[in-house]
């Protein structure tokens, strides 16, 4: 089993920045994917940005502001977050993704940009 555990999430002002952080216990082998995705209040979960062995992808709202980066030694995938605008309030989650069909969900983390 797979838990992936995100921690970072907070409350910052427009233009500010926060990183997340999600770390997974166990053992993994086959990691396929990991990636963050998002949910604000109404809305369905989007994806936000995605790590796989060959291509890194943003939303179209988020390029030139997020940037995803792992850490494989320490099972970490994180999500720096810049210029934050309060469109990007929402909860926070960090999916890993083994041998292409199994899905670990984090339990997310909140950000709320407001001033």
């Amino acid at each position: 089993q797979v838990h992936p555990v995100e921690s970072g999430g907070g409350l910052v002002q427009p233009g500010g920045s926060l990183r997340l952080s999600c770390t997974a216990s166990g053992t993994i082998n086959g990691l396929t994917l990991m990636g963050w995705y998002r949910q604000a209040p109404g809305k369905q979960r989007e994806l936000v940005a995605a790590l796989t062995s060959g291509a890194t992808n943003y939303a179209d709202s988020v390029k030139g502001r997020f940037t995803i980066s792992r850490d494989n030694a320490k099972n970490t995938v994180y999500l720096q977050m810049n210029s934050l605008k309060p469109e990007d309030t929402a909860v926070y989650y960090c999916k890993f993704v083994i041998n292409d069909y199994a899905h670990y969900w984090g339990q997310g983390t909140q950000v709320t940009v407001s001033s």
